[in-house]
């Protein structure tokens, strides 16, 4: 079969290799991969890709051969999955406890958007508590999560300000009922809950937005630039703050519940995967470029063939 392989080159991080199908092990389902997402985070992998790299998390397609401990759906299954590797190729063995059932109404594009990105933001979301009433400042918000992000707290009752760095990229944003700004400096606090994904000198900026006693959950460093605090400068700003680190699978697996529930809000109408881009997986390399380089908003799917 073939598989998308690093090649430590930035012009053109992935190549297509000829590989042997992947041997499930017992607690695995053997899927035909139909789709694809990539993850700006992957991109980073792959400008020094550690030996033994095999990207790939976030995928959707058939199951052709079920598991053999009994275990997760049956052959001829429409899935969506989160293996741990392997997903950017025309097969993946996933394990069950990480695979959710699609219904009819649900495409193969749409689902493969759902897992990394999703599951941080159900996982995100549930961190920071309940939401209604609440006032919410989310940075770094036109990726696929910041769009769950803001879709699911909007609609749980937060009143949500979103960072973006044009309007162009928070257009979709404002529409799901946030209101925009384009620098952190902007965002009138003070909030309840701060969801930082950017680093370098917005997190300190945004820790001043927090209110006395309240949150601030930091969950990604966009920027690549290292967060400097200042304590004597905290001293001026709000008391008692909590700053909590967080990491979508610190968790762990399962991860099938929490698909599984991304899947029903997008039946329900009540979660509408951003998608930017749509394309053969041929221009996985191209694209991969585009998202490091920030010019796709929301997420970028890759077609292998034969997707509903």
């Amino acid at each position: 079969m073939q598989r998308l392989i690093p090649t430590g080159d930035a012009a053109r991080p992935v190549a297509f290799a000829e590989v042997p199908q992947p041997v499930p092990e017992p607690g695995e389902a053997l899927i035909k991969v139909e789709a694809f997402a990539l993850n700006r985070g992957e991109t980073f992998l792959l400008e020094h890709p550690r030996p033994g790299l095999v990207p790939g998390k976030d995928i959707a397609g058939l199951v052709v051969q079920a598991a053999a401990d009994g275990s997760g759906p049956g052959i001829g299954t429409r899935v969506v999955g989160h293996p741990p590797q392997g997903g950017w190729a025309e097969y993946a063995a996933v394990p069950t406890h990480s695979l959710a059932v699609l219904p009819d109404g649900i495409d193969s594009v749409r689902a493969a958007a759902l897992p990394l990105a999703g599951i941080t933001a159900l996982r995100l979301l549930r961190t920071a508590g309940s939401l209604a009433g609440r006032r919410v400042l989310l940075t770094g918000a036109s990726g696929g999560v910041g769009h769950y992000v803001t879709e699911l707290a909007v609609g749980a009752g937060a009143e949500l300000t979103a960072v973006t760095a044009t309007p162009e990229r928070g257009e979709r944003l404002a529409e799901l009922g946030a209101t925009v700004v384009h620098e952190v400096e902007a965002a009138r606090g003070p909030f309840d809950v701060v969801l930082e994904s950017t680093g370098g000198p917005a997190l300190a900026l945004a820790l001043s937005k927090v209110r006395p006693g309240g949150l601030l959950v930091w969950f990604g460093q966009a920027s690549r630039t290292p967060v400097t605090l200042d304590f004597f400068h905290l001293l001026g700003g709000p008391e008692r703050v909590t700053i909590q680190h967080f990491h979508y699978a610190g968790g762990g697996a399962p991860y099938g519940s929490d698909l599984a529930a991304l899947v029903s809000l997008v039946e329900q109408g009540r979660l509408h995967p951003e998608i930017g881009r749509v394309a053969d997986w041929a221009q996985t390399a191209d694209t991969l470029v585009d998202l490091r380089e920030r010019t796709i908003r929301g997420k970028a799917v890759l077609l292998t063939g034969g997707t509903r």
